[in-house]
């Protein structure tokens, strides 16, 4: 029987896995640490894990192709891919690749800790989502998917067409749940300018801890939801509508929906 650990740590710099260890350690959680892809997966034939932390760039493969292989081997373990050539191409693939989060080195301890408990918070929404997939209660929902119609960035943010050739911009229900409850959230002015994969708001949970919202798409925000900043709860009740962020003017919106995944296929 497989030794049952929180995290793994994947990554060939020493002081980027003394920081995830001792400031993981220092929360409680048990991690233990791989220098490459070849000994991760060593350590993921004798131990199970609730989190992988990886980076980009490895000696004998990238972390991409890792996680190519998780996926083949079908380890369903959440991995937060890193790297310090912060690129927001970089997280983007990651995102679209199957990483649930992407966090540009160097990191503070906060900006760890914030990734780790939303990392550890979707691997236990994903095992109460598969365990109520059999029951059509919707009290059994972990949590709500996007709609059919809308465009997600992993399961950060979304966005919506408009007839008008404008986007709508929110954040995922699963999103808002890794974070346990919200206390603010920070939003970007009318006419700033946003980009796909980089930060575009932050909200700030209970515990303190900051959050960043990767924006799904690049353009400039027309309106904002002041609303939701006076009333920030309401991303807990409705992500998906009374909820959303920005209306954009996207700028390369059908180069940026390659890199989005169709909430339909959430439902196939």
């Amino acid at each position: 029987m497989k030794t049952e650990r929180d995290i793994l740590v994947v990554d060939d710099e020493e002081v980027i896995t003394q920081a995830v260890v001792r400031v993981c350690s220092a929360e409680g959680m048990s991690v233990d640490v791989a220098k490459s892809a070849a000994a991760a997966t060593a350590r993921l034939e004798r131990n199970s894990y609730r989190l992988i932390v990886c980076d980009v760039m490895m000696a004998d493969v990238d972390g991409f192709q890792f996680l190519a292989d998780l996926m083949h081997q079908r380890i369903r373990t959440p991995v937060i891919m890193s790297t310090g050539m912060a690129t927001m191409e970089n997280a983007v693939k990651a995102l679209y690749s199957g990483a649930i989060d992407f966090i540009p080195k160097p990191f503070t301890a906060d900006e760890l800790l914030a990734a780790v408990r939303r990392g550890l918070n979707y691997g236990k929404l994903q095992e109460a989502a598969t365990a109520a997939s059999a029951d059509a209660r919707p009290s059994s929902l972990a949590f709500v998917p996007c709609p059919p119609k809308y465009y997600r960035l992993g399961y950060t943010s979304w966005l919506a067409v408009e007839g008008s050739g404008m986007v709508l911009l929110g954040v995922t229900d699963l999103f808002v749940k890794t974070i346990d409850a919200v206390q603010g959230i920070v939003l970007c002015s009318p006419g700033e300018e946003v980009i796909q994969g980089s930060g575009c708001a932050t909200i700030t949970a209970v515990d303190g801890l900051d959050h960043g919202v990767l924006s799904p798409v690049s353009g400039r925000i027309l309106e904002v939801n002041h609303a939701l900043v006076a009333a920030p709860t309401v991303m807990e009740r409705d992500p998906y509508f009374e909820g959303w962020l920005y209306r954009v003017l996207p700028s390369e919106l059908e180069y940026d929906l390659q890199h989005l995944t169709s909430c339909s296929s959430d439902r196939m």
